[in-house]
């Protein structure tokens, strides 16, 4: 009796070990992956500028409402990925940062001349530091909308 249960156990172990061998030479079902690489984007750090104030008025508001056009321009364009503001919490420095910009533009230079296009910039609200940024090629989010070919990427005139 022995002899037969011992047996029984054996051919299950070596039945199960041939089916986990089999599994394990299955082709994976994952899809392929792609090749990680890295690129260079420029990030642009927004500081309180030397007009800004906490204060609601008329100028600050044309101001914000400019900046966020000239983000949407910019996004439109396919020149700025990403935007968005810090978190500064209650009493930051006069200079603390505000936001930041992520740049897909091919130079430095590109990068500043666009910053200097915002709105609240050009009245001092904001003042930015670009320097360049070794990041994931394709960097993107969920909700990611591509560059609108008919887009107007030249600066906005408005203040």
């Amino acid at each position: 009796m022995r002899l037969l249960l011992l047996a029984s156990l054996l051919a299950s172990c070596i039945s199960g070990c041939a089916t986990t061998g089999q599994a394990a030479q299955a082709p994976a079902s994952e899809p392929p992956r792609k090749e990680f690489t890295m690129r260079t984007y420029y990030m642009a750090f927004l500081r309180r500028g030397p007009a800004w104030s906490a204060e609601k008025t008329p100028e600050a508001e044309a101001a914000g409402k400019g900046h966020m056009a000239n983000i949407e321009r910019l996004a439109a364009c396919g020149k700025l990925l990403i935007a968005g503001p810090f978190n500064v919490g209650p009493n930051p420095p006069a200079d603390a940062l505000a936001g930041i910009f992520i740049f897909d533009v091919p130079t430095l230079e590109e990068a500043v001349a666009l910053t200097q296009t915002d709105p609240a910039v050009k009245v001092g609200r904001f003042t930015m530091d670009v320097m360049p940024w070794y990041g994931p090629a394709g960097l993107t989010y969920d909700g990611h909308q591509p560059p609108k070919p008919d887009a107007k990427c030249e600066p906005s005139l408005s203040p």
